[in-house]
């Protein structure tokens, strides 16, 4: 084996070991996430024996609460992006040492992506069908075919980015820019394109009206842009608390202020769809009245959406005041807008273009306990795996492990 791929086996080896030691916070942090991840487990179990009828999805509804989270964590996954750009393009060192703790989450956020798709086929044989060869692609003229090889590429891409730059670290090396500048520009791109290719596959549907519109692809991005550098905020201030690594204050003003940013022009392209589709009142509106007002004594999702119009206009207010230069302002402004936006994107941007039908049934959408049970899995699978991923990380960035320390 050359010396080389054996020096990286035992840096991973090393990195690995370290995910077994901790204190009691992050055992019980652990066996939390994994307990509700075995939920997750059992519950897809049970649809994978009785099929997708053990959901509330139907004939009329076919995408649920399953796609509602595949959107919004997409988005999850583009704002790393955020962090990248400044520090690569404008050459501003502020968000310098959170910039991989950014992809690290982009990865396991992809991840989670994968699987909510997994869960949302019923069965996962079914995506045979989408591996050429065995089965039909349909590339390039289904946007879903896209959708799966930007998602899939802009993971390789944050592991790759993610691997080159702390093994460089490990080794005390500088990097080479040819091992990891080219990537790097390149997911920039790729962040952008995930999600506006994610948009298209929605915009696309000339069937469903309510999608119909050409700001969705600017509304996904501004929202991505809020929640991701928003729950970056919550994340880095926990890692603070409770590693030796250090994050400045400055780095989270500065992530404000791109939440601050994002937060104004995403209730600007909310505002303007609303507009467009109240002010016009054409027949095309019945999706948007069932959404806000209740159509034909049907009301499933007037709570959802008026929560979230609630919780954004809360965040925003917070987030353009002083006030939330605080931090403890800032953290409330952030579950606001991440909550807020969830349901906006998720519930309350999937669903009803489902209601009314093409045919004008009125068909609603209420997502079953195990439906639930099944996300709130992927959720705690997928901070298990970002926890793992920082744990296996944060001591080669303090300086912690490195060849010369002692082996696990």
């Amino acid at each position: 084996m050359p010396i080389a791929l054996k020096e990286y086996f035992v840096f991973v080896r090393r990195c690995a070991a370290q995910t077994i030691r901790g204190d009691w916070r992050y055992f019980v942090w652990m066996t939390a996430l994994t307990g509700v991840a075995l939920l997750g487990l059992n519950a897809y179990c049970k649809q994978f024996v009785a099929g997708l009828t053990i959901t509330g999805m139907s004939d009329q509804v076919s995408w649920g609460l399953y796609i509602a989270n595949f959107t919004f964590l997409v988005g999850m996954a583009a704002a790393a992006v955020m962090l990248v750009v400044p520090v690569y393009i404008y050459k501003d060192e502020t968000l310098h040492d959170v910039v991989i703790l950014g992809e690290l989450l982009a990865v396991a956020v992809i991840i989670m992506c994968l699987l909510f798709v997994t869960v949302d086929l019923g069965r996962p044989d079914r995506f045979w069908h989408m591996v050429p060869g065995i089965g039909k692609f349909n590339w390039p003229m289904s946007m879903l075919s896209w959708d799966v090889i930007v998602l899939n590429i802009y993971l390789a891409l944050n592991a790759h980015i993610c691997g080159y730059l702390v093994y460089m670290v490990y080794c005390k090396r500088k990097p080479a820019p040819l091992w990891y500048i080219p990537f790097v520009f390149t997911a920039i791109v790729w962040a952008f394109s995930i999600h506006t290719v994610t948009a298209f596959l929605y915009v696309g549907l000339g069937g469903r009206p309510y999608w119909n519109s050409a700001i969705i692809a600017p509304r996904f991005l501004a929202s991505a842009f809020t929640a991701g550098p928003g729950f970056l905020i919550l994340t880095l201030q926990v890692i603070r608390r409770v590693s030796k690594y250090r994050i400045d204050d400055k780095a989270l003003m500065m992530l404000r202020g791109i939440v601050q940013v994002s937060m104004i022009i995403n209730v600007l392209l909310l505002i303007c769809e609303l507009c467009k589709e109240f002010y016009t009142d054409s027949a095309h509106v019945a999706s948007a009245k069932y959404l806000f007002f209740g159509l034909h004594g049907h009301h499933g999702l007037v709570p959802w959406i008026w929560t979230a119009m609630a919780l954004d206009l809360i965040a925003l207010v917070l987030l353009v005041l002083p006030l939330s230069r605080s931090l403890k302002y800032l953290d409330l402004a952030c579950v606001l807008a991440i909550v807020g936006i969830w349901i906006e994107k998720g519930m309350g941007l999937i669903i009803p273009a489902f209601v009314p039908s093409p045919l004008g049934e009125m068909v609603e959408y209420f997502p079953t306990l195990n439906e639930w049970l099944i996300c709130a899995g992927i959720w705690a699978f997928g901070m298990l795996l970002y926890t793992v991923f920082l744990k296996m990380t944060l001591p080669v960035l303090t300086g912690e492990l490195t060849p010369e320390s002692p082996s696990a």
